[in-house]
């Protein structure tokens, strides 16, 4: 039972709704007792700070508004001759304090910082008036720290001076590289200035809208041909006259594709009804027609003295155009339209591309053979096929709506070196011969030129004036300009890659004139 009687006096101990009648008083209790038994005639004294002195002897104190303690409150509390003594703490008005025993400051004299900084200020003070051997010590200090930073006379840092010369000549292979002197030459601009605008439009009218044939060709001469309806017209670029070369007597055929020979006035038109003709620009005379094609032949392009020839059925024809059986080979691969045809610049591969969304690199072999590579990436039809012009086995090309890439390869390896979303069809692809950069014309949905940067792909400029798609694009004999024909019927030259006068008469300076070298192709001809 010894736990529940321990139990029951802590609890007695705990409460606190009641006074403890068997506790110890409290001191200011013991005090308040001995000074009311204290017979003392002199005046208790009041040790608060800021507090006035107890009542004098005459003077009536102020009857506090409590009411009066009985005898039994008066012993237990410390109430003496009627008068209450104040409890610690309280603040009861009209009520002076008995005597305590302790001096209890001002909260605001005991503030740390304060303290803190009477401290400070009183050692700082006293360091001032009488430096003592710690301020000797580091005077010392600094004395032999200056001393060590001095080596025969020459201070190791040194922001006024300049440095000192080297002990031999020194040679920087990356001077330039490193090099702020304002006397240095300036760099070259990274970037070049390309018109936005056409630099002219002509007009075109009847221009088949059709994503198949190919309707435009710029020869070596500087002569544009333009396919419009049964008829093929000639534009002189250095003269600007137009001159028809021929037209159909059937409106129930058309022509579907032009190609000149490089360096000569001759031009092979492919048309509806599967002939080939070859026409002379300068006669306006029509030197062979080569049948052999059922269906219309939408692509054409030369390796010299060959003519490769796509039809819709997806058959290739090769033509030797120096001998009366002109066809030597046929490549069979393709099962729908052949739209896009071109010979490597070194003449030794052929790529084909396809309505199948297959594009096929041949080899230049006569005779029956089998493609070297096929790729089939594309999701599209493949229309726009070009070579780089200085690099014979890269090749670019692009599909139709449904693909809208432009795709690189190494025809060597057979390796594809990347796939770039135009954002548009696809139509055409031109290599530039001055600058690291390729145009490409776009159909659905943007209708414009977009030049890129390679080899990263990244976009120059965006060439924007047809209103609808960019069917076929020619570049002129310099270099220096693309004609783009569009659905809008519409021809539009684009001055994009010109080439700065100077840089072009230092490169160029071996190079014959240009109407000599026309000269000299108009010179060539047919056996």
């Amino acid at each position: 039972m010894a736990h529940f009687n321990f139990a029951k006096d802590i609890s007695e101990l705990v409460k606190m709704d009641g006074p403890m009648q068997k506790s110890t008083l409290m001191r200011w209790e013991r005090k308040a007792q001995e000074a009311g038994a204290s017979t003392s005639p002199s005046k208790p004294r009041c040790k608060t700070p800021g507090k006035t002195g107890a009542l004098s002897s005459g003077a009536t104190a102020k009857t506090p508004k409590t009411p009066s303690c009985s005898q039994e409150d008066k012993s237990a509390n410390g109430c003496r001759s009627g008068k209450k003594t104040k409890t610690p703490g309280a603040k009861t008005p009209g009520v002076q304090t008995v005597h305590q025993d302790r001096f209890i400051p001002s909260r605001a004299t005991s503030d740390i910082e304060y303290g803190h900084f009477a401290v400070t200020k009183k050692a700082t003070e006293d360091e001032e008036n009488d430096p003592g051997e710690e301020d000797i010590n580091n005077q010392e200090y600094k004395h032999q720290l200056l001393e060590a930073m001095e080596m025969k006379d020459r201070k190791i840092l040194n922001f006024k001076g300049k440095a000192p010369e080297a002990s031999r000549p020194a040679v920087n292979s990356l001077n330039v590289l490193y090099s702020c002197s304002k006397s240095s030459t300036k760099q070259a601009s990274t970037t070049r200035h390309i018109p936005r605008a056409p630099d002219r439009v002509l007009d075109a009218p009847q221009l088949m809208d059709d994503y198949y044939l190919n309707l435009l060709d710029w020869s070596h001469g500087n002569i544009l041909s333009v396919v419009l309806g049964t008829a093929v017209f000639l534009w002189n670029a250095d003269t600007g006259t137009i001159t028809q070369l021929m037209e159909l007597t059937d409106t129930q055929d058309h022509v579907t594709s032009v190609c000149s020979v490089p360096e000569s006035s001759v031009l092979a038109v492919g048309l509806s009804n599967g002939n080939v003709q070859l026409w002379n620009t300068d006669q306006q005379k029509l030197l062979r027609t080569m049948s052999g094609h059922p269906a219309r032949v939408g692509s054409l392009s030369w390796n010299s003295h060959i003519l490769s020839s796509g039809c819709r059925t997806g058959a290739i024809h090769h033509h030797d155009v120096r001998v009366a059986q002109h066809q030597v080979a046929e490549l069979v691969h393709h099962n729908q339209e052949v739209c896009g045809l071109s010979w490597s610049p070194d003449g030794r591969h052929l790529a084909s591309g396809g309505n199948d969304n297959l594009v096929n690199v041949w080899g230049n072999q006569i005779g029956p053979q089998q493609p070297i590579h096929t790729f089939s990436d594309h999701q599209s039809a493949v229309k726009a096929i070009a070579w780089c012009p200085w690099k014979s086995h890269l090749l670019a090309t692009g599909g139709g709506t449904a693909d809208r890439h432009i795709r690189m390869w190494n025809v060597q390896s057979g390796s594809n070196l990347g796939a770039y979303d135009s954002e548009s069809q696809v139509c055409s692809i031109l290599w530039s011969k001055e600058y690291k950069e390729l145009a490409s014309g776009h159909g659905y949905a943007h209708n414009h030129i977009r030049i890129w940067k390679y080899p990263n792909m990244a976009k120059i400029v965006d060439l924007v004036g047809h209103n609808a798609r960019v069917l076929s694009m020619a570049m002129s004999p310099d270099g220096t300009t693309i004609a783009s024909a569009a659905a809008d019927e519409t021809i539009r030259l684009w001055k994009c890659f010109a080439v700065d006068s100077k840089t072009k008469k230092s490169t160029h300076d071996t190079s014959a004139p240009v109407k000599s070298k026309e000269t000299s192709g108009y010179s060539m001809c047919i056996r």
